[in-house]
């Protein structure tokens, strides 16, 4: 399969060569290229452009914690090795690790990240947490800030997402709630059941709250901001209930949501039906607040399978210095369906506020070049 490329050139800073995860040195210029899908087999990716100037991917792997790699290209790729190891006895986290966050403040590196509690007085097939470790560098390695999560809610949480207001000091965080336990009543689920399909539908439910400036615990209560729908008649109703309609699994999902600001409006993306199915796909919604209440947008969804690419979903946004801003999210081949790679693709945002995102691997053109120039550009 030929995959498209993309290529910027970028007239900032640069490096000349990638040699180790520590070791860089810099010029004017610089190239970033990849293909999709990139060479990390990563599910729930994060890409991080450090103060370094180079760019670190984290994501789902490992099952006793969280490797890294690093490039100054996008295209090549060398391995940090374990950045973070999970499950010791004297941690608070025993296993499935999952979706890091890596943010730079003040001169360190806080990795948020969901784990499975050790505390499970109640024997609970599903105890996720929410957790924070830190580090002096982005290649790690990271310790644990805390012997504990940030906080413990009475229900599974999962997918760590932090939102920082420079302007107010403030800090936010934003999680799912697993579809765990929790049944919800809903005209989809009593259509499903009458049909003979299933019993009841579970569902997760995306929340924000604030968060303590020194990550030791949360402001106030969680304030719910994304749920599957409720009417059959919903114009989310369809693409968010494929995976229980196609009868892939009795759950509907919303999680791995990704919050960020433009103007004075917020945008919360968020993914729908089974993470481990071809449904897995991503919509986003609106306010003027960072709790909410959100608008679900009428273009939804956004960011679907398409050709061979399947389970496109837990994606995140990062701004290159040409103030381009790209999507990067995890997939599946259909050749090899049960892996998960990462993919990058652009995002934009119009006059209107109406976001999308072209998925760069069947529809977008084969190559793309933007010269930075104090503000010019030229794409071919």
């Amino acid at each position: 399969m030929n995959y498209k490329s993309i290529t910027l050139t970028l007239c900032l800073m640069a490096s000349l060569a990638l040699t180790s995860c520590i070791n860089y040195k810099y010029e004017k210029n610089y190239t970033l290229s990849w293909s999709n899908p990139l060479p990390l087999k990563f599910g729930d990716p994060f890409l991080l452009h450090a103060s370094d100037g180079k760019y670190y991917m984290y994501g789902t792997s490992l099952e006793d914690g969280f490797e890294a790699y690093v490039s100054d290209s996008l295209s090549n790729w060398q391995p940090c090795g374990k950045v973070y190891q999970g499950g010791q006895a004297d941690q608070w986290n025993v296993n499935c690790f999952w979706a890091p966050e890596v943010y730079e403040r003040d001169g360190k590196y806080y990795m948020f990240f969901s784990a499975n509690y050790k505390e499970n007085p109640t024997n609970e097939g599903e105890n996720f947490k929410i957790g924070v470790a830190v580090s002096d560098s982005p290649a790690g390695p990271f310790k644990d800030l805390y012997d504990r999560p940030i906080f413990n809610p009475e229900y599974p949480i999962i997918d760590a997402n932090v939102y920082f207001d420079d302007e107010t000091g403030r800090c936010y965080l934003y999680f799912s709630r697993c579809c765990y336990k929790h049944s919800v009543e809903s005209e989809i689920a009593d259509s499903l059941k009458a049909a003979g399909v299933y019993d009841n539908i579970e569902e997760s439910w995306v929340y924000g709250v604030e968060m303590k400036p020194d990550f030791s615990g949360v402001i106030g209560e969680p304030q719910l901001l994304l749920c599957p729908p409720k009417k059959l008649d919903d114009a989310q109703a369809e693409w968010e209930s494929r995976s229980a309609t196609h009868k892939e699994v009795n759950r509907r999902w919303t999680e791995g949501s990704y919050i960020f600001r433009e103007g004075d409006t917020y945008y919360i993306m968020y993914s729908a039906n089974h993470y481990g199915g071809q449904y897995y796909a991503v919509g986003y919604a609106t306010s003027k607040n960072p709790l909410g209440p959100f608008e679900k947008a009428n273009n939804n969804p956004v960011l679907q399978k398409e050709g061979n690419v399947l389970g496109t979903g837990h994606c995140m946004v990062i701004t290159l210095p040409n103030d381009n801003r790209y999507c990067v999210y995890h997939g599946r081949m259909a050749e090899n369906p049960d892996e998960r790679v990462v993919l990058i693709s652009p995002l934009e945002i119009d006059k209107n506020g109406k976001l999308t995102v072209n998925q760069g691997v069947t529809s977008f053109h084969e190559h793309k070049t933007v010269d930075i120039n104090i503000g010019n550009e030229k794409k071919d």
